[in-house]
């Protein structure tokens, strides 16, 4: 091959980009060579000693199946999860459906959150509830918290795009969320209630600081958010 131009090799190339040039062109050499390619050796990727190439090739089939698996339980694993929440999301809806006034819908929601999302760390708060709400002594899952409030408006970027966010809050967002409680919240999840925050602001948090992330979809929470708004616009 260094004397004279094989079969599809373009002269000017190395000898390695040559042999790899002409292999790619005829697949079958080694079919036609097969004693050649009994005593082709290569090293074993882990233990150092050097195998056939059959047996290279094998373990490479052994290999991209394995991969294929594992890719295959990660698909069945996310599939999974996203029909136990499609779930949830469908229980939590009929809950909310069924409650008539808004003071049912307050109970079903603090149940379903608690119930159907393991969510045992919740807040509810509201800066402009019916006056039905008013009346009625839900904390610590619910407070009523007047627009005003200091604490508050640090929420107001938040509040102002109307979206969800998930990942950390400052300490005195926590504190004020979550009082004696938020030594232990590692992760929360803030869902704007009803036009640019209008009707309040509902807050979830776990001890694990990866639950809510910044990463994570949030369009099942602004979905919540929504059922929740109406449902608690009822007399």
């Amino acid at each position: 091959m260094t004397t004279q131009t094989a079969r599809g090799v373009a002269a000017g190339q190395t000898d390695e980009e040559r042999i790899e040039r002409y292999l790619s062109l005829n697949p079958d050499f080694f079919e036609r060579h097969q004693p050649l390619l009994a005593r082709m050796r290569l090293p074993h990727m882990r233990s150092g000693s050097t195998i056939s190439l059959v047996e290279r090739q094998v373990e490479v089939l052994r290999e991209q199946k394995a991969d294929a698996d594992r890719r295959l339980s990660e698909f069945i694993a996310v599939a999974r999860a996203n029909d136990q929440l499609a779930d949830r999301i469908h229980r939590f809806t009929r809950r909310m459906m069924r409650a008539a006034t808004a003071v049912s819908a307050l109970d079903a929601l603090e149940a379903s959150l608690r119930e159907d999302f393991d969510a045992f760390h919740s807040v509810l708060l509201l800066t402009s509830p019916m006056e039905s709400l008013r009346s009625v002594n839900y904390e610590p899952f619910m407070r009523v918290v007047a627009p005003e409030d200091a604490t508050m408006r640090s929420f107001e970027a938040l509040l102002a795009t109307g979206k969800p966010r998930c990942g950390q809050v400052r300490d005195t967002q926590r504190d004020f969320l979550f009082g004696p409680e938020s030594a232990s919240i590692g992760s929360v999840a803030l869902v704007p209630l009803g036009d640019a925050g209008a009707v309040g602001l509902l807050a979830l948090g776990s001890a694990e600081r990866e639950r809510f992330h910044p990463g994570m979809s949030t369009e099942f929470l602004k979905r919540m958010g929504e059922l929740i708004t109406d449902a608690l616009s009822r007399p």
